[in-house]
This record gives C-alpha cells, structure tokens and sequence, in this order.
C-alpha cells in the first residue's frame, strides 16, 4: 500500500545508501530500505528524476569517500531545510496555542468573576428570603392572632344586629298601638269639640296641629323603620360578606390601625346621640310641661311617641354608623387586596 506524503528526500536518501553499500538503487530495494512503504509507481518517478539531475549514469565508478561526503552534504542541507521548515510550523503552531490559551484564559477569568458575582448575589438574595421567611412567619402568626378577634368581634356584630332586628320589631308593635291609640283619641276628641266647641275651640285647634303633626311623625317614623328594616336586610349581607373578606385581609397593621380610629369615632358619635337624646328628652319634657293641661292619656301618648322616635333615631344613626363601619372595613379590605 503506497505511504502518504512520500518526500522525494526520503528516496534520495535511501538510493545513496545503497549505492554507498555498493548495491544497484532498484524501485523494489529502495522500497526495503523505505521500510517496504511508499508507492513502486512514486519511488520510480523520483529515481527518474534522480538519474536525470545526476546525469543519467547510475553505474558510473565513483568512488565511496565521494559519494559519501556528497550523500552526507546533500542529507545536511536536506535535513537543515526540514528542520527549519519544521521548527517554522512548531512555532506557528506554539503562537497559535499561546493565543488560543490566553483567549481561553481571558473568558474563563471573566466567567469566574461572572460567577462569582452571580454567587455572591445569590447568597444575599437567601439571607433576605430567609429574613423574608422569618418576617412572615411572625407576621403569619399576628394575623392568625387578628383573625380570631376579627372573628370575635364580627360574632358580637351579629349578636348586636339580632338585638337590634328584636328591638325593632318591638318598637314597631309600639308604634301600631301609637297609632290606634291616637286614632281613637282624634274620634275623642272630635266628639268633645263637638259638644264643648265654643269653651275649647282654641284648645281643640291647637291639639288637631299637634294631633296631624303627631300622624305625620308617625308616617314619617313608619317609613324610617320600614327604610331601617331595609338597610337590616342589607346589613346582614354586608355583614356576612365582611365576614368572609376578614379572611383575605393581608395588610395586619393598617386595618387595625382604620379599626381602632372607625371604633373610636363610633364611640364618639355615640357619646353625641347620648346627650342629643337628652337633650330631645329634656325638650320632650319641656313640651310635656306646656301642655300639663291636656289629658293624662295625651301626655301619656306623647311622651311614648317622643321616647320611641328618639330611640328609632338614635337606632337609624347607629345603623348609619355601622354601615360606614363597614364601608371603611370594605375599603381596607379592597387596599389590602390591591396592595398584595
């Protein structure tokens, strides 16, 4: 099989050995002395071209010092050209690599120091999860805390809301009764006018005024406590839908920080409708002392209506009240919502 990259040196050097062995250079005893490798058909080529550049006369007598020294100066410069050749393309081929590994160098240092900082990044990014996880954690147990006194609180709303449902329909059976009452005083009172018209014509007159303007209260309360009815219904649903917006609150500290200011401006308004309500009972009584000359049945009726309508408006506020309790609570939640 014919060697690749046969040098034409290589069989120069191999027919001046066997010349100097004084042996005929033939294609078969150069290829042994190649190693049996190469092509017959290249090693014939090159012997031909041998003879030509040496004069075409291989079995001229020469002798072996000359032929010697000039094998041996024509194998120095030949091997002097190989090594220069070869020494050429080892550094070439030294620089390349030199280059190539201060690329390599020069990416694996920027690497590391993109590493390093990725590394570095990372190992702060878990100390503030782990501050992180903590910080919830102690949150996560303030709002379990809160929401068992939300839930509390929201159990004595409802029984507050089912007090104020019973008390309701009690004032609402008082105003029925009111109201026969002050019909069948007005048939009363329409058949003594009749019968004493001219000694109580001013009387009479005075107390149909304030007979219509009671009738009047009284549809005007009516429709109060059919509007309070209403907003009950409407507060049992607002109610029981704050309920279950107590469990989606995230925001621990503003709700109870809006709480704590709705409660105290309750207690606030309520302090007001107490002393608006004596004050109403303390001009109940003065209106009870102008009319000291009607009948203990007026009076009686009177002073009931003006204690229930009081009641019935200090009921409303207090629903009033609620209701923007519980709109502020409904804002919170939304804020809270919006804020997570």
């Amino acid at each position: 099989m014919a060697r690749a990259g046969l040098y034409k040196s290589e069989v120069e050097k191999a027919r001046n050995s066997l010349l100097a062995q004084g042996r005929h250079p033939s294609v078969d005893a150069v290829r042994v002395a190649l190693g049996n490798t190469g092509s017959k058909t290249t090693i014939h080529k090159y012997l031909k071209e041998l003879e030509e550049e040496n004069g075409g006369n291989v079995d001229r007598k020469i002798s072996i010092s000359e032929a010697l020294q000039d094998l041996v100066m024509r194998l120095a410069k030949q091997l002097e050209a190989e090594a220069s050749n070869r020494i050429a393309e080892l550094e070439s081929l030294h620089s390349e690599k030199d280059h190539l590994h201060e690329t390599e160098i020069a990416a694996l240092t920027a690497k590391n120091v993109t590493t390093q900082e990725r590394l570095d990044l990372a190992i702060a990014s878990i100390k503030e999860e782990m501050q992180s996880h903590e910080q919830t954690k102690e949150a996560m147990q303030s709002e379990s805390i809160a929401r068992h006194t939300l839930a509390q609180q929201v159990a004595d709303l409802k029984e507050r809301l089912t007090e104020n449902e019973v008390h309701r329909k009690s004032l609402e059976e008082k105003h029925n009764h009111a109201r026969d009452a002050l019909e069948h005083y007005r048939s009363s009172i329409k058949e003594q006018r009749d019968q004493d018209l001219r000694r109580h014509d001013q009387q009479v007159q005075q107390f149909q005024s304030e007979l219509s303007h009671l009738k009047q209260s009284l549809v005007l309360k009516q429709q109060e406590v059919t509007q309070l009815n209403q907003d009950g219904v409407r507060l049992v649903a607002e109610l029981s839908q704050a309920q279950k917006s107590l469990y989606e609150e995230k925001n621990h500290h503003r709700r109870l920080d809006a709480e704590l200011e709705t409660q105290r401006a309750i207690a606030q308004r309520v302090s007001q409708l107490e002393a608006l309500l004596d004050e109403k009972n303390a001009q109940i009584t003065g209106v009870a002392d102008q009319n000291k000359e009607m009948s203990s049945r007026i009076s009686s009726l009177q002073l009931e209506l003006a204690t229930t309508s009081a009641k019935l408006e200090a009921q409303q506020l207090m629903m009033a009240e609620l209701k923007t309790y519980l709109g502020a609570r409904e804002v919170l939640n939304n804020d809270a919502i919006t804020n997570n």
